[in-house]
């Protein structure tokens, strides 16, 4: 049987920051910025409850990840438009679509597999939709 999870994380979608240096005290030191920190760890609890509740352990296979991400919809969108962006008609900008995969994948590292280079399939999406969210899904490559 192949292990899988699959989870959701509720609200807005943020792709990984790029590091920041700070020089205080005379030392040069590298910090991911906060935004990046509490999405990650956002991710890593829901990663870590979906693990729990299909009693699995850390995965340790080739993996294949399936991440949708779905953006709400903006305010400004005429009737019109939000239809066509709810019928996958008009797709979303920001946020970078690599972005968010890389912060997904890196918070998941020790909580759903040992590490993210067993990631051998990656497929990510993007549309709209009325309420934000990431769909995560996590499966087993077949052999």
């Amino acid at each position: 049987m192949t292990a899988f999870v699959s989870f959701s994380i509720p609200g807005v979608a943020v792709g990984k920051g790029r590091p920041r240096i700070s020089t205080r005290g005379g030392f040069a030191r590298a910090y991911t910025p906060a935004p990046t920190v509490v999405y990650e760890a956002q991710v890593a609890a829901a990663g870590k409850q979906a693990m729990a509740d299909a009693g699995l352990e850390l995965l340790d296979t080739p993996l294949n990840v399936r991440i949708d991400v779905f953006v709400q919809i903006p305010k400004s969108f005429s009737k019109k438009k939000r239809e066509q962006a709810l019928a996958a008609e008009i797709f979303p900008g920001r946020p970078d679509i690599d972005n968010v995969a890389k912060a997904i994948l890196d918070a998941l590292n020790g909580v759903a597999y040992k590490d993210d280079d067993q990631v051998v399939n990656l497929s990510v999406s993007k549309r709209y939709a009325i309420d934000p969210f990431v769909s995560v899904r996590i499966s087993e490559v077949l052999a």
